[in-house]
């Protein structure tokens, strides 16, 4: 294999293939890239569990063939490089970068025994519009566990009924919701891996086609092909946890909000609310001989003093995924879960018992 790049172009490939690498074990063949040419050039990065493929049409393909190189290895070398021309070359088992005087040496794996990408022939298409999907995953993901035992709770669902679909996510002590209403010919659902959600983020804006199987979830969008492995569970009846009614349901402004609630973050993340029918008072619940208070003037449904007590950054990561200037929050006791809610957004939250 033979071929000329353009420094800036390589750098983005393979700046985008970083999260896909095995990391800590090198003798690994996943911590490499694969790099195919024809008459363009594919570059693979996979650690089993998700995987990224690309197509490079402009570029000079002198010898065609395949290789594989550490990844972090050849974008550190790539980084380093003059914005010009980089030809990369594949010798007596090595791969070879250089631009003028500059030259590099990385040892292959044998590009045969790469692992595959799986395929989408065949497999049934999920007809979601992409804005939207990206959109609900961005406003839920904030709420993804990250290392629970219950490997569901890893990941979000997406729950698929024939009027609607459901994005749920939960930590155990807060719980997300987007209702996206979108008819669907299928009922099924899926549970993505956090790590796949905050990749799909990155990379895709809109247009995008996504099919599934049992164990994959893929996404074609231009010449980008994703794929990642599904999480095997069953995730929480999270309809059990949705308030069937509320005691107090209150219209807050949000930018007001946050800005009450940074205040007392500087002092603690736990915050004491105090409801009173004209104001809400928001102090701080720090052990320490340090206090933080502010209050907003607003009519409220409560008729005499109602206090609970909230994680701050709970009410913080809904706010900053909402788009309209005021949110619902839905209140039946200070010891049970509240709501926070803009159109079809919802998170539940878990008060703190004081």
């Amino acid at each position: 294999m033979k071929l000329q790049i353009q420094k800036g172009l390589l750098e983005q490939v393979l700046s985008q293939m970083q999260p896909f690498l095995e990391k800590k074990d090198i003798s690994q063949i996943t911590s490499h890239v694969y790099l195919e040419a024809t008459t363009h050039l594919i570059l693979k990065a996979t650690d089993y569990e998700t995987g990224l493929k690309t197509t490079i049409e402009e570029l000079q393909i002198i010898t065609p063939g395949k290789a594989t190189a550490n990844g972090k290895k050849l974008l550190d070398i790539v980084r380093i490089l003059k914005e010009d021309l980089v030809t990369l070359q594949t010798k007596d088992g090595s791969l070879h970068i250089h631009q003028g005087h500059s030259k590099f040496k990385l040892p292959m794996f044998d590009p045969e025994e790469y692992p595959s990408f799986p395929s989408i022939d065949g497999l049934p298409q999920i007809d979601i519009p992409s804005t939207a999907f990206i959109s609900s995953l961005k406003k839920i993901s904030p709420v993804i566990d990250t290392n629970n035992p219950k490997f569901e709770l890893n990941g979000a669902l997406i729950d698929i009924r024939p009027t609607h679909i459901n994005f749920v996510a939960t930590d155990t002590r807060r719980l997300a919701l987007v209702k996206l209403d979108q008819p669907m010919k299928e009922t099924f659902n899926l549970i993505i891996p956090k790590k796949a959600i905050m990749e799909i983020q990155k990379l895709f804006l809109e247009d995008i086609s996504m099919f599934y199987d049992q164990t994959h979830l893929i996404i074609k969008s231009g010449g980008y092909f994703f794929f990642t492995k599904l999480i095997n569970g069953k995730f929480p009846d999270y309809e059990r946890i949705l308030p069937k009614e509320l005691r107090y349901v209150l219209k807050l402004p949000k930018d007001q909000m946050i800005e009450a609630i940074k205040q007392i973050t500087i002092v603690s993340n736990e915050i004491k609310l105090s409801f009173y029918p004209d104001k809400i008072l928001f102090k701080s619940l720090s052990e320490e001989n340090i206090e933080a208070q502010t209050e907003l003037e607003i009519a409220t449904p409560f008729e005499s003093e109602f206090v609970m007590a909230v994680n701050s950054r709970y009410i913080l990561d809904f706010l900053a995924n909402t788009e309209t200037d005021e949110f619902e929050m839905g209140i039946n006791d200070a010891e049970l879960p509240f709501e926070l809610k803009e159109n079809n957004f919802i998170t539940i939250v878990m008060p703190i018992v004081i």
